[in-house]
């Protein structure tokens, strides 16, 4: 300030109101920086939880095709995961398809068992928008019912093993977060059990209308011996069909080899063998056979996981992906989902 005698004179705040006063007004103003970042944090807290309650999936980018590398090379840095393969791999719209159905939900099903873990929070939470997606179909479509609660069975005992006994430090996100996943899982486990099949009033021919041929031809096509106990249920004629030795013997040979016969024998008081006993005996020690109507596709060439659009490759020759061998069509293999899990194991 301006002193009449001495000029200009340079003081301090402390000087001029006293430190005691200074030092309320640093207080003050380190409370209201603060508050202000309090009300910063908590207005960003609002936008992102109306964000999350408007929107029930998270967007990715969700493609046919994705390059999977396993190290960093000068093109690429990085590698690939199992979770970015998830995400950005198209399962949202695998799982209206229904060749690809079963596929998908399989390979749910592993990840439950062994992947749940490796998943990135963003990958967890594509896994359960999915999980809804295809509990919704069902019950709306009153179709695989058995194969979803066998899904959210295994779903939900890892999940109690990974939050009691493994600890809580396994799982990425909060544990609220977890605990309310474990009641969606009860919920839709509680939905489908209480589903209600509509029974179709028809008017015209009736499969007990059908000559005993072609309802024995319709009990062969069937790869699950559940389905065929299922609707052997349904009449009695289906009931006599469905005790047929040759029956059990082809779905046995189907899924099992001669050397596992030969280990699990079960014969009859006649001394034959019981086929339909021995299937149940074998899927207990041996796992079955996997039959999809279709599946992803990997090109050893591109090292490429895609989905194959037949129709399109039909009509215009489309490989499904940016090949550059020059017979596409013989450097792609099916990908099983056990196949299509190791491919991220490094």
């Amino acid at each position: 300030f301006q002193h009449k005698d001495y000029g200009k004179i340079r003081c301090s705040p402390a000087d001029i109101f006293g430190s005691k006063c200074c030092e309320r007004l640093e207080e003050e103003t380190k409370e209201n920086v603060i508050i202000a970042e309090e009300c910063e944090v908590v207005a960003k807290k609002r936008k992102k939880d109306h964000f999350n309650n408007n929107t029930k999936a998270q967007y990715f980018c969700q493609e046919k095709w994705i390059y999977v590398h396993k190290g960093s090379t000068r093109e690429r840095h990085g590698y690939c995961t199992l979770g970015e393969a998830f995400n950005r791999l198209d399962f949202s719209s695998a799982i209206q398809d229904i060749r690809r159905f079963n596929y998908v939900v399989k390979l749910l099903q592993l990840i439950a068992n062994s992947q749940l873990t490796s998943l990135s929070g963003a990958a967890q939470k594509n896994y359960f928008n999915i999980l809804e997606k295809i509990v919704r179909k069902v019950i709306e479509d009153q179709q695989n019912p058995r194969l979803i609660k066998n899904l959210l069975q295994d779903l939900g005992s890892a999940l109690c093993i990974l939050v009691r006994e493994v600890g809580k430090s396994v799982l990425v996100g909060n544990i609220n977060i977890w605990a309310y996943r474990m009641e969606s899982i009860l919920n839709w486990q509680h939905q489908l059990n209480n589903l209600q099949m509509n029974r179709e009033i028809s008017t015209g021919v009736t499969l007990s209308d059908l000559p005993l041929h072609m309802q024995t031809s319709i009990l062969h096509r069937f790869s699950d011996g559940l389905d065929i106990i299922n609707l052997s249920q349904v009449t009695s004629t289906l009931h006599m069909l469905s005790e047929d030795r040759h029956l059990w013997k082809k779905l046995c040979q189907y899924h099992f080899a001669e050397k596992q016969f030969c280990r699990h024998l079960i014969l009859t008081e006649k001394g034959h063998i019981d086929w339909k006993l021995m299937y149940f005996t074998l899927q207990k020690y041996y796992p079955k056979k996997e039959q999809y109507g279709d599946t992803l596709q990997f090109c050893r060439h591109c090292s490429i996981l895609f989905w194959k659009d037949y129709h399109l490759a039909l009509l215009f020759k489309d490989t499904g992906h940016p090949c550059t061998a020059n017979n596409p069509e013989n450097c792609s293999t099916s990908v099983s989902p056990q196949h299509f899990i190791d491919l991220f194991k490094f």
